[in-house]
């Protein structure tokens, strides 16, 4: 499949105009985020890792968004909401508490951890928590399918296009300061914004204009 926007990279815009010191700062604490866990231990981080995964795949032909790392470092950080759902714990406890208690439902249904099964094992436990299906004694009576939709899907999501790779991936020029947007309409873009590859376009074109894109 063809990458909509090809020759693009966000991070080409370090050094230009669209990006002041406070952006460039962030950005770079962002990329520098540790790949080893400082608030799961190692068995959560490997079944969190094994969770994103099933959440966002990634292509193989590019480095991978550490997803999991970057989840990890919101929870080290203490990086929460100010608000959360009555039936849920804590932010941090309730990921814990989830990871967990999936290990647990895959070791009662197949003999081994989350992280140990293949994608298809591992899709049904997720549909089954999605459907509120998990009632094992590891959840504390912490609902499956409000872990899934209010932690999971959210914070994964979340960390995955945090990233400047996903940025790359969708074409969007990361935080405007100080530049802004200015061309707000319908399929309007401003010339520091990344040109989409559609149909009966030619590639290398748009190859070379986001090459330029600054």
């Amino acid at each position: 499949m063809a990458e909509r926007y090809p020759g693009y990279d966000v991070l080409d815009k370090r050094h230009t105009l669209s990006w002041n010191e406070q952006t460039r700062r962030v950005v770079d604490e962002r990329l520098a985020v540790p790949r080893e866990p400082r608030f799961f231990s190692e068995e959560e981080f490997a079944t969190l890792s094994a969770l994103c995964d099933r959440i966002v795949p990634q292509p193989r032909h590019r480095p991978p968004i550490p997803t999991a790392a970057l989840i990890d470092d919101r929870m080290h950080r203490g990086d929460g909401h100010g608000y959360r759902n009555a039936k849920l714990p804590p932010m941090g406890e309730a990921w814990r508490r989830g990871l967990r208690a999936l290990d647990e439902e895959a070791r009662a249904a197949h003999g081994v951890a989350f992280r140990e099964l293949d994608a298809e094992r591992q899709d049904e436990l997720l549909r089954r928590a999605h459907q509120g299906e998990l009632r094992g004694p590891a959840w504390g009576g912490m609902p499956s399918d409000l872990f899934f939709k209010a932690r999971v899907l959210h914070d994964v999501t979340r960390a995955y296009y945090s990233h400047p790779t996903a940025w790359s991936v969708v074409g969007w020029g990361g935080p405007a300061s100080p530049r802004g947007y200015v061309r707000m309409g319908f399929n309007r873009r401003d010339p520091w914004e990344a040109v989409e590859l559609k149909d009966g376009d030619d590639p290398a074109e748009v190859y070379a204009e986001n090459r330029r894109v600054r």
